[in-house]
Parts: C-alpha cells; sequence; structure tokens
C-alpha cells in the first residue's frame, strides 16, 4: 500500500502473484481506510500478494481461528479489497481462493482518519520491534529539495516498493520495506549572499 501521489509507473518485475489484478487501486472510501487500518487485514492482503489462498490457508499461516479469518476476509471482499479469484470442489463443497484488487493499493487521504503515512510508520515500528538487528537495514537523510522535486522522488520509491512487492518469493522470513519522504521543520542555512568582486 501506498499514499498520494501514486503518480508512477514502472515496468512489470513481478513473481507474484498466480492470478490476474490490477497494478493500481484506490482505497478512497472511508469503509476501504477502516478495513486497512487493522493489522490482520492489511497481513490478509501481503500474505495473497503472494499467491491466492483460502480462508484456511490465511486461518494457518495467521494462527487464527479459521472464523475470526473469514469475517476480516470478508470486510476486505465487502469493501472492493479482495475477490474470489477462483474456486475448487472438495468433497462437494466450494472453496474459494481469494487475492487482492490491485498489486498496489493506494490510500488517499480522508478527512477524520489518521494519515496513512502516520500508520504505516506505526505499523513498520510495531512489526520490527523484536527483529534481529541482523535483519534490519535502514538509512535516513535529509534534502532542501520543493515539494514537487519530494514528490518526484517518492514516485522513485513507490516504483522500488513495487519492484520489491514483485520478487521471488524464498525463504520462511518475511521482510517489510517502508518508504517515506516527509517534510520537516529542521533549520536550513540562509541563501548565500554573493558579493561582486571587481
Amino acid at each position: 500500500m501506498s499514499t498520494d501521489p501514486p503518480s508512477v509507473t514502472s515496468g512489470p518485475v513481478h513473481a507474484a502473484p498466480d492470478y490476474d489484478l490490477d497494478e493500481v487501486v484506490m482505497a478512497d472510501a472511508s469503509a476501504q481506510h477502516k478495513a486497512l487500518a487493522s493489522d490482520v487485514r492489511s497481513q490478509i492482503l501481503d500474505l495473497v500478494l503472494e499467491r491466492a489462498a483460502t480462508t484456511g490457508e490465511l486461518a494457518e499461516a495467521l494462527d487464527r481461528p479459521r472464523s475470526s479469518v473469514a469475517h476480516h476476509v470478508d470486510v476486505l471482499v465487502d469493501c472492493g479489497l479482495l475477490k474470489v479469484v477462483r474456486t475448487r470442489k472438495v468433497r462437494a463443497i466450494e472453496e474459494r481462493f481469494y487475492g487482492r484488487v490491485g498489486r498496489t493499493i493506494v490510500m488517499s487521504r480522508h478527512e477524520g482518519q489518521p494519515a496513512p503515512t502516520r500508520v504505516f510508520m506505526s505499523e513498520a515500528m510495531h512489526e520490527s520491534q523484536h527483529t534481529d538487528p541482523a535483519g534490519f537495514w535502514s538509512t535516513l537523510r535529509h534534502a532542501r529539495i520543493p515539494r514537487d522535486r519530494a514528490e518526484e522522488f517518492f514516485g522513485e520509491v513507490v516504483a522500488l516498493a513495487e519492484r520489491f512487492s514483485g520478487l521471488e518469493r524464498a525463504g520462511d522470513q518475511m521482510v517489510g520495506f517502508l518508504g517515506v519522504v516527509y517534510e520537516t521543520d529542521l533549520p536550513v542555512l540562509p541563501t548565500p549572499i554573493i558579493e561582486d568582486v571587481a
């Protein structure tokens, strides 16, 4: 998921998932924002970015009761962020496989809801609090640039995040990626005075 402005298109580098989905979907309804505020529902959306999954598979991965996961799946389906991508018959019962509606879900800023960027930062802090330091990579930089250049740079960050999401799945550890470009109230140097030397 990302936040405004999403005006980035990058070439497909996608090893996953195993079903068709749109590249970018806007989440601009309050029901979608509310649905995305749940850790469990965010995890479901992350899991099905790898491949379509049944409610039972999701419950096993999340180590939660199937009925609880079914509720969260229903909320995501009802608000249009998850869909049935295929079915199969298992002993006369139709089993549904769920997938995301978009590879990237762009959360618009929505009045009355916390800023999505702050939610993402909080989520990343929560997820990484018990991370082994050897599995944690980060960098922090500041630059005095105009807002339009910051938005342009964020477009490159979104493209990198899409590339990250498309990496081939392997190993037994989930790794997170957080990309944030933000304005600060840090001090800036005054414009230098250039004296005319004759």
